[in-house]
């Protein structure tokens, strides 16, 4: 075959089989470090493979004339997190809004919400609306553009940021003895973020919860060590964004699997607010991971919960699996009264076993969950990541709607202990 006729037939193979992509891609190194080289996956509008409403293609680009989706196949090569951007316009005269569901097909129903809204201002001119942060395994994703008012579409384009980093230590820890031994913490007594421990979680992708805040890395006003403390904060109208906050895991550095986990911590009042320290299964790479992955909850926090006067509010433990999360409507939960959780500090723990998980308030059990009989019950045998986070907004901080007055908020942290009881 020569070599124009081997060419054309592989062109006509990508058409035939639904989607021509145009890639940008410059050759990049595998390695656990952060990815320096740019990794470009645009998809155009002429490669759209289906609709749910009549489109029509004038040249390159896609003109809808109501609210509607487009789905497109994403190849992507590499796991890791992502910017995603799309090129569009509003043609109706009140602007639009956008965003980009992943795995559609998935088989338990759920919609998977990658980017969160993206508005776009009524004008007739092309402009690039985008998120930073999402995850994205590596493989071919089916995906769907959703559009809120007729649009004209160009192309939607996904750049690599990070490259997903595999935890190179999991420590696990004995159960069976009587005394607690202390194995692994971190007592914030530097004057920075100790990184050998802790990586930043970024970008403003929601988080599956339609959040507000972008997520920051290395920024002291957002993350620092005061006075013995990790001190979390988030800012409204800052860096040209709703709000800024921080988000620590120890993905990337160590995982755990089982013993007895605690943080004490104050947590912020007022509406908006959503305050956390949990852990996250260390098999997570993208939203198709969860629930499978499992989640514990040790402590949330919401401030429209909470009494802005006397700091009064409620403490939330949880446990996350396939058998049971919020989609199902069966999520084991419990929550506990705790007195001024914004002035003084708290003790929020679990000890986990391989029989179960208990959580406690200042030693005040008050949760407990047993279920070992299926891999979807009990993902809890693996390893799993530990996280603090201040969120800002989303389906549950922002329930009850936003404080206008709210300007910064403060999460601290004193330390953060893991145990075993050989």
């Amino acid at each position: 075959m020569k070599r124009r006729d081997y060419i054309l037939s592989i062109f006509w193979l990508l058409m035939f089989s639904g989607l021509l992509v145009s890639c940008e891609m410059r050759p990049i190194k595998k390695t656990t470090q952060p990815v320096k080289s740019p990794l470009n996956i645009r998809v155009e509008a002429e490669n759209f493979t289906d609709s749910a409403l009549p489109i029509t293609v004038l040249s390159d680009r896609i003109n809808s004339p109501s609210s509607g989706w487009i789905a497109l196949d994403v190849p992507i090569p590499v796991a890791g997190r992502y910017r995603a951007a799309v090129r569009l316009s509003s043609e109706g005269s009140e602007g639009a809004s956008c965003w980009i569901e992943d795995y559609v097909d998935n088989q338990d129903g759920r919609t998977y919400n990658i980017t969160g809204t993206m508005e776009l201002p009524a004008s007739s001119a092309m402009e690039i609306v985008s998120r930073e942060g999402s995850p994205l395994n590596a493989g071919t994703h089916h995906m769907k553009l959703h559009f809120s008012s007729p649009v004209k579409i160009d192309w939607v384009q996904f750049t690599l940021m990070k490259e997903q980093v595999l935890t190179p230590l999991t420590m696990t820890q004995q159960t069976a003895g009587t005394d607690w031994k202390l194995v692994w913490s971190d007592e914030f007594e530097g004057t920075e973020v100790d990184t050998s421990k802790w990586t930043y979680d970024f970008g403003d992708w929601g988080w599956g919860n339609n959040e507000l805040q972008y997520y920051t890395q290395y920024r002291q006003e957002n993350a620092r060590i005061e006075h013995g403390n990790l001190v979390i904060e988030a800012r409204k109208d800052d860096q040209g964004a709703a709000w800024t906050s921080a988000r620590l895991t120890t993905r990337g550095k160590v995982s755990f699997l089982y013993g007895k986990i605690e943080f004490r911590a104050k947590v912020p009042p007022k509406r908006g607010n959503w305050a956390a320290g949990w852990t996250l299964g260390d098999a997570y790479v993208d939203e198709l991971s969860w629930p499978y992955c499992g989640e514990i909850d040790i402590m949330e926090s919401v401030g429209y919960e909470m009494d802005d006067a006397t700091g009064d509010g409620i403490a939330h433990a949880s446990a996350h699996c396939r058998a049971y999360y919020f989609k199902l409507g069966n999520q084991p939960t419990s929550t506990l009264p705790v007195k001024n959780m914004y002035e003084d500090y708290h003790t929020y723990a679990v000890e986990w076993t391989p029989e179960g998980i208990k959580a406690f308030v200042d030693d005040q059990h008050y949760f407990t969950y047993e279920d070992t009989t299926s891999d979807w019950a009990w993902p809890f045998s693996k390893p799993q990541n530990i996280i603090l986070n201040l969120a800002m907004g989303g389906g549950w901080g922002g329930a009850h709607g936003m404080d206008a007055d709210m300007r910064s908020q403060k999460m601290l942290i004193d330390y953060v202990r893991v145990y075993e009881r050989p």
